[in-house]
């Protein structure tokens, strides 16, 4: 990694990590928890869909198989959840390869792909709220423990700090790819998967490397979401909820760059939470769905007006022509 992308991921950690000691309420650390682990999956989605032009629609079945994977290791078999971790995304990423190796190997592609994965996903769902291993429809509890051990802290803010190491990482992983021959491969690929076969590119071996590690970091912030809410059922882990923002968030900040997925579900998950507030202020109570209209709305003007993202239309903006002194517009 260059320096050029090394300074920006330093600059935009040290912001976030310096967050928390201003912060007076568990409620804003709470929300950048939980935008950060949103992040953390958008950031996997980001390197299949961003990178590779391969559209998910059932992330879900990454993050549901790492977050049951998390909690499961430790309440079934007493694993320490540092241990449970690194198997949690081992296990996130077998699945990805499994549903990758079925779907590319059929050559679907497309919306045809989209579909599988979404399938995928529900599957997966269905059989975590019907096997009693997983806690079926009850759910699975995690026994709260405050030890660092545990990773479960009394200070909340060394938990912040954890899954902003993890999505750091993500960074730091998204732009040595993006650099890396694999990345060439990968958005060759994305911009014509026929043209890259026809050069020599094994097509299926980078798309199957492409969502096993997509998956990897998907697990990785289900196993994180596990550790935060310490409660889970199929709703939750396979719910179409986590699909729809982990896809959301990089269309929004910006497809297939270094910090779109994470520019992106800050602002999603930020304009949701402002309007929760305003307009539960102004109707005196909870208006039900109302993030779901600002995802949206968003996603329409996004489409319409930035179809780079939030980061195209800020290099939009800095890079305009200035009017020269004529009043003529420079070339």
């Amino acid at each position: 990694m260059t320096g050029s992308a090394r300074l920006p991921i330093l600059i935009a950690v040290i912001v976030l990590a310096l967050l928390p000691l201003g912060a007076t309420s568990n409620t804003l650390l709470n929300f950048m928890t939980f935008a950060l682990i949103v992040a953390l999956a958008a950031q996997g989605w980001n390197l299949l869909g961003g990178y590779g032009g391969q559209f998910s629609f059932g992330h879900a079945a990454f993050f549901g198989t790492g977050a049951y994977a998390m909690g499961l290791l430790q309440v079934r078999f007493g694993l320490n959840p540092w241990a449970a971790m690194p198997v949690a995304m081992l296990l996130g990423a077998a699945v990805g390869w499994a549903i990758g190796f079925l779907a590319f190997r059929a050559r679907l592609r497309g919306a045809y792909f989209a579909l599988v994965t979404l399938a995928f996903a529900e599957v997966f769902r269905i059989l975590a709220n019907a096997w009693a291993f997983t806690g079926a429809a009850a759910g699975l509890l995690v026994p709260l423990k405050l030890q660092a051990a545990n990773m479960q802290f009394e200070d909340k803010r060394l938990f912040y700090w954890l899954v902003l190491a993890f999505v750091a990482g993500a960074l730091v992983l998204t732009a040595e790819l993006a650099r890396s021959r694999f990345g060439a491969r990968l958005v060759a690929l994305r911009e014509n998967e026929d043209a890259a076969r026809a050069l020599g590119v094994d097509t299926l071996r980078v798309k199957l490397a492409a969502i096993t590690l997509s998956a990897g970091v998907t697990a990785a912030a289900g196993g994180l979401y596990a550790q935060k809410s310490l409660y889970l059922d199929a709703a939750i882990a396979y719910g179409p909820w986590i699909s729809v923002d982990a896809l959301l968030a990089p269309i929004v900040g910006g497809l297939g760059t270094v910090f779109g997925p994470l520019i992106g579900a800050l602002a999603l998950l930020g304009l949701g939470e402002l309007s929760k507030m305003a307009l539960g202020n102004l109707f005196g109570g909870a208006v039900p769905g109302i993030d779901l209209i600002v995802f949206g709305i968003l996603l329409i003007l996004a489409v319409a007006f930035a179809p780079r993202g939030l980061l195209g239309l800020f290099d939009r903006l800095i890079r305009r022509p200035r009017p020269a002194e004529g009043g003529e517009a420079t070339p």
